[in-house]
């Protein structure tokens, strides 16, 4: 069965356009929750542009599923991240000017300090999780660095048109398989949404897709909860 990890930034980016209390993420999690999701997560960027300090320490305390910590190489927020110990830290790509991550973590840039980072989210008590481009040379640097998860990047599949998405796809399917050979745990995510997951969530190696705007933005419409059931919905038929 694959996990539904549902990202909740895009509620607090809503909260965060006012300057004020609501939509509080920590509700929308307890929302998602009960929608079926197997794990929440949320990016705590360096600029606290949507998710903040608080959100991550009332998350930590009181979702009941896995708490799923997007996060970069800073140290303020490796320090943060050890100290609340999710279930789940996802280490990803940064930068202040993008809109969103747009694109999976050069591993082999700083070898040695990822290594170092995920040794110490490891003696925290986190699975730890790269993001990453399906490429050998990146999902090979992953095993090296201790990693115990890949999340593939799923961007250039969920923008492809035409026969350009099958090529994606393909490309997609041969990275799971050596993720797999490794004996890697399989995640996915980045635009995928209610018309493009079901081919993403039929790999038979995958055991993990992080999804959050398409959610986010059909709860609008039908409410958080509505929301994550249909998503779960197209994970079990596209198996």
């Amino acid at each position: 069965m694959i996990e539904l990890g549902v990202n909740i930034d895009h509620v607090a980016t809503l909260r965060q356009a006012r300057r004020t209390y609501e939509p509080d993420p920590v509700w929308a999690a307890a929302e998602a929750e009960l929608g079926g999701a197997d794990g929440i997560t949320v990016h705590l960027r360096e600029d606290r542009r949507h998710i903040n300090d608080r959100d991550v320490e009332l998350l930590r305390q009181t979702v009941q599923c896995k708490l799923n910590l997007e996060m970069s190489l800073v140290e303020e927020i490796v320090e943060i991240a050890v100290r609340t110990a999710p279930a789940q830290a996802t280490i990803v790509p940064e930068r202040r000017e993008e809109v969103t991550t747009e694109g999976g973590i050069d591993l082999l840039r700083d070898g040695s300090r990822v290594t170092a980072v995920v040794k110490r989210l490891k003696s925290a008590g986190s699975v730890v999780s790269a993001f990453i481009d399906p490429e050998d040379k990146q999902i090979d640097a992953a095993k090296s660095q201790g990693f115990d998860a890949i999340e593939l990047h799923t961007g250039e599949y969920a923008n492809a048109h035409g026969a350009e998405v099958d090529r994606q796809l393909e490309r997609l399917a041969r990275a799971a398989e050596r993720i797999n050979r490794l004996g890697l745990r399989l995640h996915a995510g980045h635009g995928l949404n209610y018309r493009n997951v079901g081919p993403v969530a039929a790999l038979p190696q995958m055991r993990e897709l992080n999804i959050g705007h398409a959610i986010v933005g059909r709860a609008v419409f039908v409410g958080l909860r509505q929301a994550v059931r249909e998503m779960k919905d197209l994970l079990v038929i596209g198996r």
